[in-house]
């Protein structure tokens, strides 16, 4: 809007502030459009907490959607002989296991040399390893090399199966090299290493061999070899680490309790939450007037009904029907409790038909497939809240629209009452000037007349 600052110079009158005081009065026209923007937008936030709060209730039922939830196992070892992990495929029992040696890696030392940095070989020479379960092929030294050089390309040119250093005994430097796979089979038997020296090169001592062992154990009485430490197919779904030669351990593979417990304490909580999150934002204090953004609102009441319903739906059919079955009960305040000992008895004595009013034998013919369904039908696409949400975004939509065209309305309403204004100013001062320039003529005739 153009400025307003020169009116009034011409009439005198405060029109600046009259017309401020007008285009005030007209933009409080704009306040109950805003204040149903803010309204509608207040609600659209409260229904995104709504929504979290069934997302997460829905990702709890979800859980307990899945067989695999009930399928759950402990594993705990007693003794250092071994550490145990388990699968699902595992199945409950104890398992008594002693380890009588661990699995170890082969190795050969080769003869002492004075140096590991003076040239050993004369002209390109082939290395070759003898192995327990066959040779490796011949790794090539390249002319003039020295014990470093044979060390880098032992690594470089064993595919992995060797592993080479440097011991320095005090006395001189050895070529020492590790089978990198343990048992018995994968042992280093010999090496042409002194055979391919120069025939100046002095060496000292003799090559040491140590032969990989095998691991040798057994597991309620039967005897295993392996040529590993750590072994998957011993015990069904068990995954076994040796670590202690001629010890014992305990392996006990149970019901995971605790974990299913877990799970359905989670999914209560959840939905305890969700029902604190619907009380906050639908709550009314008469003291204070002042109401939650969904006080009142159809499709938050359409939320609870249709949760209350679906908590209180019974699956027919044998076994357990209903959460109450299994201690959990529907409260007076709309909250749901659990009665712990008879849940617990439940989880220890029958996890199976627990695992059936859950999870059923597809994903929605259980208890928590059929809760996670009817969040779905609530938020997702096409949802009751959904559509909510997408009403009161039409009506924020409508409502900016309408404030805009009221703004461009009051912008033009001032600006005509300024130009009004300015006509008005400027009149009154041409007519201050000509009664001015009269009062002066006038006072010059009476002058004239007394002369």
């Amino acid at each position: 809007m153009a400025s307003i600052t020169s009116l009034g110079i011409g009439s005198g009158l405060d029109l600046n502030g009259l017309l401020t005081q007008l285009q005030q009065a007209e933009r409080s026209k704009l306040e109950p459009i805003q204040e149903q923007i803010e309204t509608e937008q207040a609600q659209i936030s409260a229904y995104g907490q709504l929504q979290s709060a069934l997302s997460a209730f829905q990702a709890s039922a979800k859980a307990l959607n899945e067989q695999d939830a009930f399928q759950s196992l402990s594993t705990s070892v007693e003794g250092g002989a071994v550490a145990a992990v388990s699968s699902n495929d595992a199945q409950p029992g104890q398992y008594d296991i002693q380890v009588d040696q661990l699995a170890t890696a082969g190795s050969l030392v080769t003869e002492r040399l004075d140096a590991p940095d003076v040239a050993l070989v004369s002209g390109q020479q082939t290395l070759s390893f003898s192995l327990a379960d066959g040779a490796i092929d011949p790794i090539v030294i390249e002319d003039g090399s020295t014990l470093n050089d044979m060390r880098d390309a032992i690594n470089a040119q064993s595919d992995g199966r060797l592993s080479a250093s440097i011991i320095n005994d005090g006395e001189g430097y050895r070529l020492s090299v590790n089978a990198t796979e343990t048992g018995a089979a994968a042992s280093i038997q010999s090496t042409n290493f002194s055979q391919i020296l120069d025939a100046n090169v002095a060496t000292s001592d003799t090559q040491v061999v140590q032969a990989g062992q095998d691991a040798a154990f057994n597991v309620n009485g039967i005897d295993i070899v392996s040529a590993t430490n750590r072994i998957e197919d011993a015990i069904q779904g068990v995954t076994l680490t040796l670590s202690e030669a001629n010890a014992s351990s305990t392996l006990t593979v149970s019901q995971d309790s605790e974990a299913i417990r877990e799970q359905i304490t989670a999914f209560v909580d959840d939905y305890n939450a969700l029902k604190n999150t619907i009380g906050s934002l639908t709550a009314y204090n008469p003291e204070s007037d002042s109401a939650g953004e969904l006080n009142g609102d159809s499709a938050t009441r359409a939320v609870e009904t249709t949760l209350r319903q679906a908590l209180s739906r019974s699956l027919g059919g044998d076994g357990f029907n209903m959460l109450s079955d299994i201690g959990i009960s529907l409260q007076l305040d709309g909250t749901l409790a659990i009665d712990d000992e008879q849940l617990d008895g439940i989880i220890a004595n029958q996890p199976d038909q627990l695992m059936d009013f859950f999870a059923g034998t597809s994903s929605e013919n259980g208890m928590a497939g059929q809760i996670s369904a009817t969040v779905e039908q609530l938020v997702g696409p096409s949802g009751r809240l959904e559509n909510a949400v997408s009403s009161s975004e039409r009506r924020v939509s409508s409502l900016n629209d309408r404030f805009a065209t009221t703004e461009s309305r009051i912008d033009q309403t001032v600006e005509r009452y300024r130009a009004q204004f300015a006509a008005m100013d400027s009149m009154v001062g041409q007519m201050n000037q000509t009664s001015a320039y009269l009062t002066q003529q006038l006072a010059t005739l009476g002058q004239i007349g007394q002369n």
